[in-house]
């Protein structure tokens, strides 16, 4: 039955309270045999008044945004071939390795190889799970089918796919895909 006791400067939202316990929660059970329900996770809020460091009052720091909202944001973007709102989402430095390429830098460079592979692609997830590296980066894994249309006009469905995206403050640095497109496309 463990329990967390968590001591935050006020100013966090009740959404990103909630954020911070369930994840906190996942974190011990990577260790502790136990349910999510015996789990039990307290924070309590400081008033700025009464915490300094160093001899100073300080604020807290703004919550990083939600890692898999980035992440759906991002492919719910390119989905609707909103090439700009995506780039936008792309940090420093950011690569892309799909299925038989090199990496890529730029979104036109995935847009140009995937034009003969496919007419488009939509996606249907299963799941999405996020955990933080020990470095700044967060990974997201999303899983599920893809389904769309091949050059021809033939439609496709029911072929799996995982992304592995990696999220530094709020922008995606890293994409490596994985999925069954080219075998499928070969068996038919």
């Amino acid at each position: 039955m463990p329990v967390i006791e968590l001591h935050v400067m006020q100013g966090y939202s009740d959404t990103e309270k909630s954020r911070l316990c369930e994840a906190l929660t996942h974190a011990v059970r990577i260790v502790v045999p136990a349910p999510p329900e015996a789990v039990t996770v307290m924070i309590h809020d400081l008033a700025p008044a009464g915490y300094m460091r160093g001899g100073m009052h300080r604020t807290p720091a703004p919550a990083l945004p939600d890692p898999v909202t980035v992440v759906r944001d991002y492919l719910t973007a390119m989905e609707a071939r909103e090439i700009d709102k995506a780039s936008d989402m792309l940090g420093a430095g950011f690569t892309m390795t799909f299925p038989g390429t090199a990496p890529m830098t730029q979104l036109q460079q995935l847009i140009d190889w995937a034009k003969p592979r496919y007419k488009y692609v939509t996606k249907t997830y299963s799941g999405f799970e996020a955990l933080q590296t020990p470095g700044d980066a967060t990974v997201v894994y999303c899983r599920g089918t893809l389904s769309g249309e091949w050059p021809d006009g033939t439609a496709f469905d029911g072929i799996r796919f995982i992304d592995r995206f990696e999220v530094t403050d709020g922008h995606l640095t890293r994409q490596d895909v994985w999925n069954d497109i080219a075998e499928t496309r070969a068996n038919q």
